[in-house]
């Protein structure tokens, strides 16, 4: 005789919610994309795919490349370039190397990630390129690996050239790809750099442009970019309890504005998306009944861990069940998938298998039928469900 129970646990609160759906989140940003580094969910997004300019956004990608380098073996922080006469003459944000001079990859990469200097990516990109035409070729072939589909560069500064575009998304790509890829438990002299708050050389002291390093809670990087035609634009990244957010904002009026909206949104997206782990990986999340097994029960697992960043509306909005035909028939084989855990959120519908944390030996014959005549005369022990 078989019985089949479905278990329905709400293991998640369900409230009524008063509004229809989330915040809408506003900016005064004329792009921006914003993510959770972690999942890569969506956080909000302004014309996330519109062509727009870099501007010295695009030093992140010179950058990337010098720390490829680094990583592989082929390069050195102790390593030095020449300085040429091209680097030396440029205009804009300088960190005031010398022409002809020696320079440490170490100051250079300084110069480029705290002082925004243009002289310091050209005498990078030269240094590994041989020219910055041949740099920007190589910044061409690490976007399309990356999956920057809409970029393309023409030098290693960000400076102003008719047929050097971006997109926001694009920008959170390669600033996803700096985080991921140097981490700092491996590489603790390299991602590091994007959170220092100043950097002399030659005698000359410069802060860090990016404004989100001076106060915001958890604040590491990357890099802000201004010209003409791009307006004011900022990726940054913040750390906390064990969420990171990525940002990309550009567009701006002014250095202000891009100061206050930076950190009034980087804060905002901390505050409206939190992190719940809800199960870790091999947590029991429930327990089964087992018909006929040498064990009662088994403990129901899952296997990935279930942490989900969610904003605070669609965490009210969630409900969550556990599935399965109780009482499961024994053998049970650890793994064995047994039922499912089903997350209902206002747009989507998750579903997760449910498995066995343990094998369960069937029981023998004399066993078996002892059992069954103890179910038919006093029946399955009633499960109670928990709501919480």
């Amino acid at each position: 005789m078989k019985c089949f129970r479905m278990v329905l646990a709400a293991i998640l609160a369900n409230w009524l919610v008063q509004s229809a759906g989330a915040a809408e989140i506003d900016t005064s940003a004329e792009f921006a994309y914003v993510t959770d580094f972690g999942s890569g969910k969506v956080l909000m997004e302004r014309n996330p795919d519109a062509p727009m300019k870099p501007a010295s956004m695009a030093k992140i990608m010179t950058v990337y490349i010098a720390f490829q380098r680094i990583a592989d073996g082929s390069l050195s922080l102790d390593d030095t370039f020449l300085i040429s006469t091209k680097a030396w003459r440029k205009g804009g944000s300088k960190t005031f190397v010398e022409v002809g001079k020696q320079v440490s990859v170490r100051d250079l990469l300084y110069g480029i990630v705290v002082q925004s200097g243009n002289d310091a990516a050209i005498a990078v990109a030269e240094g590994i390129s041989g020219t910055e035409d041949g740099f920007a070729e190589e910044m061409n072939y690490v976007a399309r690996q990356l999956g920057m589909e809409n970029t393309r560069f023409r030098n290693s500064t960000g400076w102003p050239d008719p047929d050097q575009f971006t997109t926001a998304r694009d920008l959170n790509i390669l600033a996803t790809a700096m985080i991921r890829d140097f981490p700092l438990d491996t590489y603790p002299e390299l991602y590091s750099m994007f959170a220092e708050k100043e950097f002399t050389y030659n005698g000359i002291k410069q802060g860090n442009r990016n404004p989100l390093v001076y106060g915001t809670e958890g604040a590491d990087g990357l890099k802000t970019g201004h010209t003409e035609e791009s307006g004011y634009g900022l990726v940054g990244s913040a750390h906390r309890d064990g969420q990171r957010v990525v940002m990309v904002l550009n567009g701006l009026s002014s250095m202000k504005q891009r100061s206050s909206e930076s950190r009034r949104l980087m804060d905002l997206m901390f505050r409206e998306f939190k992190l719940y782990r809800f199960f870790d990986k091999g947590e029991s999340v429930d327990q089964a009944n087992v018909w006929l097994g040498w064990a009662p029960k088994v403990d129901l697992v899952l296997n990935e861990p279930l942490h989900l960043v969610l904003s605070r509306t669609d965490r009210r909005r969630m409900k969550m069940s556990l599935q399965w035909r109780d009482p499961v028939p024994a053998p049970v084989t650890a793994g064995q998938t047994v039922g499912t855990l089903v997350l209902q959120l206002p747009d989507e519908k998750l579903v997760y298998p449910l498995t066995a944390a343990s094998d369960v030996a069937e029981l023998g014959l004399f066993d078996r039928v002892g059992e069954a005549f103890k179910y038919l005369i006093f029946g399955a022990g009633a499960d109670s469900i928990q709501f919480q």
